[in-house]
């Protein structure tokens, strides 16, 4: 196509029989290639040039943090109907990819002397109804300044974030944090009937959370001791975070990553479609099955 277009650009100067001579193509060729240039692109093109710009628009809207099946389902979600493998091709032809991931390291620290909840869940991270399981752990994020630490309470059932802290420092009260943070986005003090499950951090065998929980009706479980399994939503959405923010940013304050966590968490509750839950948001999750928090 390109010495099609050069031999185009020459004309003026030069017969195109010459030009197609020197440049080894057959006129016919040529004239075959300038008439389907006049006559524009054809239906399929310009769907897929259509296609294109709205599988760009996606990516962009999502700070090119999804991959071809979220692309995928937020297409279908615009009223787009489109195979996933279609877009898989796209994107790759455009040079598009989603964020990927990188191993998380290790920051459960234990009390041996603690005694540890069982195990109520056995890795069995699902409910039926919002506030039944919740599951916390906390991670890091480097700064110039130094560790900024956040710990997380997310309800299993919708895959919404509920409650998180962030300070810089990892002691138990940045958990309790998180905690309350929880009670208050329900709207409520005690619960009944729900299961907090995290690992054998030294924060949740601590004296002050076992009353907290006691206070606020949750009846705390614990996975077994180093098995990553055993805590995986958690882990899970740590590792969403790591790809999608923070391994592609350097913070020079713990103030500059708060920020950019709070937005991230705001994107991630409202906006972010959760393959788990069929492709929706998580607050949108629990509007469609009805649920209202208490007032």
């Amino acid at each position: 196509m390109r010495v099609y277009r050069f031999i185009d650009c020459q004309r003026a100067e030069f017969a195109v029989k010459t030009l197609c001579r020197v440049c080894e193509v057959a006129s016919s060729a040529y004239y075959a290639w300038a008439k389907a240039e006049e006559a524009g692109p054809d239906e399929a093109t310009w769907d897929e040039a259509v296609l294109a710009n709205r599988i760009h628009d996606v990516w962009a809207r999502s700070r090119r943090r999804y991959g071809a099946p979220r692309v995928t389902a937020q297409l279908w979600r615009n009223g787009t109907r489109v195979n996933h493998k279609r877009v898989e091709r796209i994107m790759a032809e455009l040079g598009l990819r989603g964020a990927c991931g990188r191993r998380r390291l290790r920051t459960t620290v234990r009390d041996p002397e603690a005694a540890p909840a069982p195990d109520l869940v056995q890795r069995h991270f699902t409910a039926s109804e919002p506030d039944t399981l919740w599951i916390g752990d906390l991670t890091y994020i480097p700064t110039d300044e130094g560790w900024l630490y956040l710990a997380t309470v997310i309800d299993t059932c919708s895959r919404r974030l509920v409650g998180w802290s962030m300070d810089d420092h990892m002691r138990t009260e940045l958990c309790t944090d998180a905690l309350n943070a929880a009670g208050l986005t329900r709207g409520r003090c005690r619960f009944r009937g729900l299961v907090f499950h995290s690992d054998h951090g030294c924060q949740y065998t601590s004296g002050d959370y076992k009353k907290l929980c006691r206070l606020m009706g949750i009846t705390q479980s614990m996975g077994t001791v180093g098995d990553s399994y055993d805590n995986a939503m958690a882990e899970s959405f740590f590792a969403s975070l790591k790809r999608e923010l923070v391994d592609d940013a350097h913070y020079l304050t713990r103030q500059e990553a708060r920020t950019a966590i709070f937005e991230w968490i705001s994107w991630y509750n409202r906006e972010r479609l959760h393959s788990s839950i069929g492709y929706v948001p998580p607050e949108e999750f629990e509007q469609l099955r009805g649920y209202q928090e208490a007032a």
